[in-house]
């Protein structure tokens, strides 16, 4: 869904200075499952503090810096979080109420504000 969404965000995922030709090739490489599988360990770990998201606040604001180092903009986000609820939205089916989607939708924006503070700590940051 990401790159239906935004596929100019395709060139954002180059590993090894490997470019790819299309999003369905970029979605079944191995480092970019890995990268999946990355995003959803930060999810779980928001999940797992839920009552204490501070305590992640240092871990998300570097990992701002680095999306910003290698190009990715602080509004990409909020397409990351469209693809993440359509998810949750397609594997809860109708458990995935209004409430559901407001709470899932609070996490993920807790989340990116934490992270985009990590831009602004930069010289040139948004």
């Amino acid at each position: 869904r990401l790159f239906d969404l935004d596929p100019d965000l395709l060139p954002l995922f180059q590993y090894n200075c490997k470019q790819f030709a299309s999003p369905q090739e970029c979605l079944s490489a191995p480092e970019f499952l890995d990268h999946i599988r990355k995003v959803m360990l930060v999810i779980d770990a928001a999940v797992s503090h839920l009552e204490n998201l501070s305590c992640l606040e240092e871990y998300l604001c570097n990992l701002g810096k680095k999306h910003q180092a290698v190009g990715v903009k602080a509004e990409s986000f909020s397409t990351v979080g469209e693809s993440l609820l359509y998810m949750l939205e397609k594997c809860l089916g109708a458990a995935f109420s209004p409430e559901v989607q407001e709470a899932w939708s609070k996490l993920y924006s807790a989340v990116v504000k934490a992270m985009q503070r990590g831009w602004e700590t930069l010289p040139g940051g948004d």
